[in-house]
């Protein structure tokens, strides 16, 4: 038997008239539930955060690093001999003083690799990073092997790390071309604290005796509550006047104060603990793969009517079997189609809302409709076309 599923949502901006009375239907079950989370504090989003927590500091950033190796000690799964491949093995020979002919090795229990890092901040010679590993070959896995001594470098070309040591992956791929099994991702690896840093990347905090948080996100909002917060701490920093303000929606200036000049990480970590109520956008983010629908707790929904219900569709193929006669003297048993389609249609009628002030509203409203989360993503596109969702509508 197959099912096909058609699904039809309505959504109006009505003007309510013959004396209509405005209904919300109380939740039912079968349906999706979609859970508002409650702020920290009734008149903030979140409560109050960390500085720390909302930006960083300009020049305190990490920086990425890239690397071209070789995996060795591969169980024949490594890459299936092709040219750049034998030509890594053949330059890396040559630097042990082998000179081999890069035509006449073998690959198969090796691989090429690309090698990544993000060079911490701050980070000094003779520390640790981790290391990302990828097969950039045909190789079927690179579980057991290990990195040979593999420079990373920087955007401007220069080392700034060396990686080498045993591949970390968890994985593995066991069976036959036509059967096999395969756990995690075996082309790929990590080695944790891979990587000695051979190069410090010098880092400017503070210039012309001020120092800029840049924020993770631009927000306006944020920024001038960011100034005004470290403003009203400026009797614990030293501060005097107007010696932090924001300077557009991405960053706040503030002057390091007199007393912190010879000491500028001690006033950061200070800056850093201060917190911040934080705004957010009126948003509703939905993601069509999964199924996932996330909103905000300022999203509004107008007053608006909707009808949502659903027709399912059952189709069954089957054949009939007509047999000859018992007195027949000729003829055969033959099979005709027997399909069946059946139409069953549900759903409620049209449902009118009031106006929609808080995504709590909001959520109990949409599961009173008893709709999955794919439905609700089809009631949030048709209230944005009709200019009832008053929020930003993002589809990933």
């Amino acid at each position: 038997m197959e099912y096909k599923k058609i699904i039809f949502s309505v959504c109006l901006l009505p003007t309510l008239a013959w004396s209509q009375v405005t209904v919300v239907a109380p939740p039912t079950g079968g349906g999706t539930t979609l859970m508002p989370i409650s702020p920290l504090r009734a008149n903030a989003v979140g409560g109050g955060v960390r500085i720390k927590d909302l930006g960083f500091i300009e020049g305190a950033r990490a920086n990425q690093l890239t690397g071209f190796g070789v995996v060795l000690g591969l169980n024949n799964t490594g890459d299936k001999d092709t040219v750049y491949s034998k030509q890594a093995l053949a330059n890396m020979l040559q630097q042990y003083g082998l000179t081999v002919p890069a035509t006449s090795v073998s690959s198969k229990n090796a691989a090429a690799v690309m090698v990544t890092a993000s060079l911490p901040a701050f980070a000094k010679s003779g520390s640790r990073i981790d290391v990302n590993v990828m097969s950039m070959g045909d190789a079927t896995s690179l579980t057991g092997g290990a990195l040979i001594q593999t420079p990373l470098v920087g955007a401007d070309g220069r080392v700034y790390a060396v990686a080498q040591g045993p591949i970390n992956n968890n994985s593995f791929s066991l069976g036959t071309d036509d059967a096999a099994v395969t756990k995690n991702h075996p082309t790929a690896g990590s080695l944790i604290g891979g990587a000695l840093v051979e190069k410090e990347v010098q880092a400017t905090l503070v210039r012309d005796g001020q120092i800029n948080i840049i924020l993770n996100a631009t927000d306006f909002t944020l920024a001038a509550r960011m100034a005004e917060a470290i403003r009203g701490q400026a009797q614990n920093l030293g501060g005097q006047g107007w010696f932090a303000a924001a300077r557009d929606g991405n960053s706040v200036q503030v002057i390091v104060p007199e007393q912190f000049q010879a000491s500028p990480i001690d006033f950061i970590a200070q800056l850093q603990a201060i917190t911040v109520v934080p705004d957010s956008k009126a948003r509703v983010v939905m993601n069509e793969r999964t199924g996932t629908i996330v909103a905000t707790s300022r999203v509004k929904v107008l007053s608006c009517a909707i009808a949502h219900g659903n027709i399912y569709l059952a189709v069954n193929k089957g054949k009939d079997a007509i047999q000859v006669p018992p007195l027949a003297q000729a003829g055969t048993t033959a099979l005709v189609p027997a399909d069946v389609a059946k139409v069953t249609e549900t759903g409620g009628g049209l449902n009118v809302f009031p106006e929609l002030p808080t995504v709590q509203e909001v959520s109990q409203a949409l599961n009173s409709l008893g709709a999955t989360p794919r439905d609700m993503m089809t009631i949030f596109h048709m209230l944005k076309a009709a200019e009832a969702l008053q929020a930003e509508l993002i589809i990933k």
